[in-house]
C-alpha cells in the first residue's frame, strides 16, 4: 500500500498535467457521441431527443436510396485516395529537399513557407483559386493561356477539370503538415548511415532509396493509417467553397458531406445528417481495423496496435 501511495504522489504532477487534456477529450470528443441516437430517431424539437419517436434505419435510406448515392460515394473515396497518395509523395519529396539545405536560416524559412498554406482558412483558398481561374479577370485566362495560344476556359462551367484542380489545391494547402512530420523523422535518422554509404560510393539517389525511405516507413504507415480512418470524410470547405457551389460541377465536386449539407438546407432534417456521420464513422473504423490487420500480418512492429 505504501508503494502505491508513493507512486501516486510521485506521478501526481503528471496526472494534474493530463487532466485538462482528458477533460477536453471528454467534453469535445466523447460526450457528443451521445448524439448518435439521433441517427435512429425522427427528431421532434418539441418533444426533445429522448422522447422523439424511433425511426429505425429509415434515416440511412436517405443516403442509399438517392440516385446520387453512387456518385457521392465514388467521389468521396477516389478524392481521398488521391489526396493521401499525392500528399504523401509530395510531402516526402519536399521534406527530403528541405533536409538537404545546409543553411539553417533558409531551412527555417522553407519550413515556415510550406506550412503557411495549412494555416489559411478554406475561404481564403477559394478566393485564391478564383483569382487564378476567374473567366473574366483570372490570371490563367488572361496571362497564361494567351501565351500558349489557347482560348479562355470557363473553369467554373467545366466539371472535367475539377478533379485535378481540387487535388492540386488540397496538396498546396495540406502538404505542409505531413511534411513537417517527415522532416522530424528525417532529423532522427542516424547520420552515420549516410557517412558509411558515402564511403561505399553510394550516390544521393541510392542514399534516399536505401536509407531515407526505409527509415521513414514507420512514419509513413502511421500517417497512412490515420488518413485511411477518415477516408469517408471529406473537407467540406474544399468541396463547397472552392468550386463556389457551382451546380454544373456537382458530378465531380459533390461528396457525402456536401450532399448532406445541401439536403439539410432543403429539408432541415438533422437526423439524416447524424445518420451520415454514423455511416462515415463505422466505415472508417472498419477500414482502419482492416488496414492495421494487414500491416500486422506483414510486420507487427509497424502496426498501430
Amino acid at each position: 500500500m505504501k508503494k502505491k501511495k508513493n507512486k501516486v504522489k510521485e506521478y501526481l504532477p503528471l496526472y494534474l498535467m493530463m487532466l485538462p487534456g482528458l477533460l477536453y477529450l471528454l467534453i469535445n470528443n466523447y460526450l457528443p457521441m451521445t448524439g448518435i441516437i439521433l441517427a435512429f430517431k425522427k427528431l421532434n424539437f418539441s418533444k426533445g431527443i429522448l422522447a422523439s419517436p424511433w425511426a429505425g434505419l429509415d434515416n440511412f435510406k436517405f443516403l442509399f436510396s438517392s440516385k446520387d448515392a453512387w456518385i457521392i460515394t465514388r467521389n468521396t473515396l477516389l478524392y481521398n485516395i488521391a489526396f493521401i497518395l499525392v500528399n504523401m509523395v509530395v510531402g516526402i519529396a519536399i521534406a527530403i529537399l528541405i533536409c538537404e539545405v545546409k543553411n539553417t536560416k533558409m531551412k527555417k524559412i522553407y519550413q515556415s513557407a510550406i506550412l503557411l498554406p495549412f494555416l489559411m482558412s478554406m475561404v481564403i483558398l477559394s478566393y485564391i483559386v478564383y483569382a487564378l481561374l476567374s473567366a473574366e479577370n483570372g490570371l490563367v485566362n488572361n496571362t497564361i493561356l494567351p501565351l500558349l495560344h489557347i482560348d479562355p476556359i470557363q473553369w467554373y462551367q467545366k466539371p472535367k477539370y475539377w478533379p485535378a484542380i481540387l487535388i492540386i489545391a488540397n496538396c498546396w494547402k495540406g502538404v505542409g503538415y505531413g511534411c513537417l512530420i517527415y522532416i522530424a523523422s528525417l532529423i532522427g535518422i542516424d547520420p552515420t548511415y549516410y557517412e558509411a554509404a558515402r564511403l561505399d560510393g553510394a550516390t544521393k539517389w541510392q542514399e534516399i532509396t536505401k536509407i531515407t525511405l526505409p527509415c521513414l516507413v514507420p512514419t509513413i504507415i502511421t500517417l497512412l493509417l490515420l488518413s485511411i480512418g477518415r477516408i469517408f470524410y471529406s473537407d467540406f470547405g474544399l468541396f463547397y467553397q472552392v468550386p463556389m457551389n457551382s451546380g454544373v460541377l456537382f458530378p465531380t465536386t459533390n461528396v457525402i458531406d456536401t450532399y448532406v449539407y445541401r439536403a439539410l438546407i432543403e429539408q432541415g432534417n438533422i437526423s439524416m445528417s447524424s445518420a451520415a456521420g454514423v455511416y462515415q464513422s463505422l466505415v472508417g473504423f472498419v477500414i482502419v481495423m482492416l488496414s492495421n490487420w494487414i500491416v500486422r500480418r506483414v510486420d507487427k512492429d509497424r502496426a498501430l496496435f
